[in-house]
């Protein structure tokens, strides 16, 4: 088929732990002039993607296979927009594995469903996205590392039906953004993680993050066998799906089972619990058409509420709790490929940082809260109303403020003497918030500054921004 030179602009992923792959795969980046095509590559290229071409892409199917390359003229260019015209190293030819429409955000769907495109006769996935979201380079990593798996030879194993059911929310099921698919079998051979939580929450989308990121995943085992699944030596991590839907399920049981793990001098055992709001709940169901387990010949609601109280025991158990409710699939495994991805027993308290809009309220999952909403508002300042915390613009007006430094140092003060009190007591996981108005100026800079010291101070650190993407009205 004669080659075809369209309208976008296509970046080449960085080279897989295996060894760089010859032609690499790519992703095509297609929408309307303007819309940020140029500015996500520069973005990408910046965390080690490969320039293939900008706004222009020849396109050339063989084999099968989609390839693409830069025009001659314009080859190894990328446009700047403030810069100019940059020269940067580039793939002269590349496998094209998945096709991204730059969208706005409000043209993106939050769960869509598995998306294909035809090119020159070849069948490809395609995803959407907003190219202004400060997440859109990680989500554009996660989908295409995926696909990439896939189509140069099948590193990412296929999901096994017989383990936890077919998946329909694909892009729950990405690669880890470290890329590091097997650090938590090979980091801890037995490790063990129970995965529980709310009928609807996200434990099995949970479960299959859990797989791709390196574990042996199995779900609603008998309680009666649980045990029996890690009694001999590991040769890989383990993640055992739990819910009210288990043969013999009690509470009793699966706690008394988890108190044995934990005293198993050759495990390393924790309990994940997921769980969310009870109004996305109902929604999710109402959506999905899907039957509460506890809500047969009654109304949602109660099976909601009833399956809530029925396990409250086995949350307060919980090592790691993860509230779904405002979390995107790629915020999810953004979330758990943090906490489990690389585990290191020797390494202390895994800490979290997050900012969040008090408008959109407490994010539940926080053990520590902090209100920066007496601040100066940026919002208020018209140059800086459309920027973020993560601007200097906006960092330096927040600074500028003679409440912030006082306030930052008793934070930092306080947190110095508890967080070795929290390790000392054996806690894993400390999610600290920090929230104001609309969840985008203030809340964002002090997190990030906050989470950069605790970072030089030797403590292993996450930071994630629940309220940041949405437009902006009020910070």
């Amino acid at each position: 088929m004669a080659d075809e030179l369209v309208h976008a602009t296509c970046v080449a992923l960085p080279p897989a732990a295996g060894g760089p792959a010859d032609p690499p795969a790519a992703v095509l980046l297609r929408g309307a002039s303007g819309c940020g095509k140029s500015d996500l590559a520069l973005r990408l290229i910046d965390q080690g993607w490969r320039l293939v071409a900008d706004d222009q892409t020849a396109l050339a199917a063989r084999g099968g296979t989609l390839f693409a390359s830069a025009p001659p003229t314009i080859a190894g260019l990328l446009e700047v927009r403030g810069l100019g015209i940059l020269r940067f190293p580039n793939a002269l030819d590349a496998r094209v594995c998945l096709v991204a429409d730059l969208l706005p955000a409000e043209r993106v769907e939050r769960l869509p469903e598995e998306e294909h495109c035809e090119l020159l006769g070849i069948r490809l996935p395609r995803v959407a996205l907003d190219p202004a979201a400060p997440s859109a380079a990680i989500k554009l990593r996660l989908a295409a590392r995926r696909e990439a798996d896939a189509i140069m030879g099948g590193k990412t194993a296929p999901r096994s039906p017989a383990r936890h059911g077919d998946r329909s929310q694909r892009s729950m099921t990405t690669e880890s953004p470290s890329g590091q698919e097997d650090e938590a079998a090979r980091a801890g051979p037995n490790r063990v993680v129970l995965v529980t939580g709310l009928s609807g929450a996200g434990r099995s989308l949970a479960l299959d993050i859990l797989e791709d990121l390196g574990f042996e995943t199995i779900d609603n085992l008998p309680l009666e066998l649980l045990e029996g699944i890690v009694a001999d030596p590991l040769d890989r991590s383990v993640a055992l799906g739990i819910d009210i839907r288990t043969r013999n399920f009690a509470v009793d049981t699966v706690t008394d089972c988890l108190t044995r793990l934990r005293g198993n001098p050759h495990l390393s055992a924790s309990l994940l619990f997921i769980e969310c709001d009870d109004e996305v709940l109902q929604r999710r169901y109402t959506e999905s058409r899907r039957r509460h387990p506890l809500a047969s010949g009654r109304p949602l609601k109660d099976g909601i509420v009833d399956e809530r109280r029925l396990i409250a025991p086995l949350r307060d158990q919980a090592d790691l709790l993860v509230d779904t409710t405002n979390l995107t699939p790629a915020d999810l495994r953004q979330y758990l490929s943090a906490r489990l991805a690389s585990p290191q027993a020797d390494d202390g308290m895994e800490v979290f940082v997050t900012s969040f809009a008090y408008r959109h309220g407490l994010p539940r999952s926080a053990d520590l809260v902090f209100d920066v909403r007496f601040l100066k508002n940026p919002h208020y300042d018209v140059e800086l109303r459309l920027q973020t915390g993560l601007d200097p613009g906006v960092a330096a007006f927040i600074e500028a403020d003679p409440e912030f430094q006082p306030f930052y140092d008793r934070l930092t003060g306080m947190l110095e003497q508890l967080l070795p009190l929290y390790e000392k007591e054996g806690k894993s996981y400390l999610t600290i918030a920090i929230g104001c108005t609309g969840g985008r100026h203030r809340s964002v800079m002090t997190g990030e500054r906050l989470a950069r010291q605790l970072g030089t101070a030797g403590y292993r650190v996450t930071t994630g921004h629940r309220d940041l993407t949405p437009p902006p009205e009020k910070s």
